[in-house]
């Protein structure tokens, strides 16, 4: 049982702004954790229609039993909510509830929620303080670590967005009970994604393990979200705002974001997107000559297993190649690729041929997720 799993405590390390990320199971119930980072007893927990009949009246209760005041946001489900419009309905809600600058923001769901709520934190009254609660195994392991928080524009995914670090992050594993499938494999999109870019030894364990994680085994579980969120850390410790290494997280993304805005936002998961975005990023590195086509076989065999998508949707080359052009990655007018030099390094070019993207791209075709 989950209930039998350690604890992993996890630090990411910005001085002053440091915080823990605590891994294991029943953690939004256990109030201590939570009422050391609070700088006044109020917090407003931000949530989502899903969500909250599963997970809200549990942490009330806990943080009341602290004598903390607790107010709510319940917004809309899903990534097509991810806009302006719903960020003004939390702004909205803030200044009715009289939220203060040093009410803490909760966020308590996905990755959406915590983007959501997140730069909702950075911007109202310049800056509140806020907690991340994710309840996906894709923010447990990536968008709840490392503090950045958005929203999409209709031309590009989190393009308008803020650096804001969360003071703490529970990863509360028992909630990957009630996460569907197809949702638990979009978060093993990302933990397969750190084997790829530095951990070698760590995507071995994860072709040795897959099919535990799917069974939810919930030892193997907290060892991938551990390892995972301890790889990004480290990370963002030495490049807090990807001016360097940092961008390697991106693996797959440029790709990917492509994919969400191209179909529209929701149709494709973010998981499921980076997957066929990773594939593509292996498939580059192979034409550049970077790296054997054994690992593009071990990459595409693994995502299989994982039940993610290998094969990105026919946009055509022109099309993908104007929804990259409007990535937030894009320096200088030149599109950022991260490639692969091995299983375990990453690297980043500005330069693709474009014999190869056409190539990499013309080969797309929708691949059944």
């Amino acid at each position: 049982m989950i209930s039998s799993t350690p604890l992993h405590t996890v630090t990411v390390e910005l001085a002053e702004r440091s915080y823990p990320v605590h891994i294991g199971p029943n953690l939004l119930t256990q109030a201590a954790l939570i009422v050391p980072h609070l700088v006044r007893p109020k917090v407003v927990i931000v949530t989502n229609t899903v969500i909250a009949p599963l997970y809200l009246e549990a942490l009330r209760a806990a943080l009341e039993s602290h004598q903390i005041q607790v107010d709510a946001i319940i917004l809309p489900d899903g990534e097509s909510h991810k806009d302006w419009t719903t960020l003004n309905t939390i702004f909205d809600s803030l200044v009715s509830q009289h939220a203060e600058r040093k009410t803490t923001l909760i966020a308590l769901g996905g990755g959406v929620i915590g983007d959501l709520c997140g730069f909702a934190a950075a911007i109202f009254q310049r800056g509140a303080p806020f907690i991340q609660i994710p309840t996906t195994l894709l923010a447990q392991v990536d968008s709840a670590v490392g503090g950045k928080t958005a929203i999409n524009h209709p031309l590009g995914k989190n393009m308008i967005g803020a650096f804001y670090q969360p003071k703490l992050v529970l990863a509360d594993t028992a909630t990957l009970n009630t996460l569907p499938d197809r949702e638990l494999s979009a978060g093993l999109a990302e933990v397969i994604k750190y084997g790829l870019i530095g951990d070698a030894q760590f995507f071995d364990w994860l072709e040795l393990h897959l099919d535990d994680l799917l069974a939810r085994d919930p030892t193997a579980l907290s060892h991938a979200i551990a390892v995972s969120c301890r790889n990004k850390a480290q990370v963002v410790a030495s490049d807090e705002r990807e001016e360097g290494v940092r961008a390697h997280l991106n693996f797959g993304h440029t790709f990917g974001h492509a994919i969400e805005s191209g179909l529209g936002y929701g149709q494709w998961l973010h998981g499921e997107a980076v997957a066929a975005g990773m594939v593509m990023a292996t498939r580059a590195s192979v034409h550049l000559g970077l790296i054997s086509g054994d690992v593009l076989e071990r990459c595409i065999a693994l995502l299989r297993r994982a039940r993610l998508p290998v094969l990105g949707p026919h946009l055509g080359v022109d099309r993908y190649m104007a929804l990259m052009s409007h990535d937030k990655k894009v320096d200088a007018g030149k599109i950022r690729f991260i490639l692969l030099r091995a299983i375990g390094e990453a690297m980043v070019t500005d330069h693709i041929p474009s014999s190869v993207l056409a190539s990499v791209l013309g080969e797309e075709g929708v691949d059944a997720h």
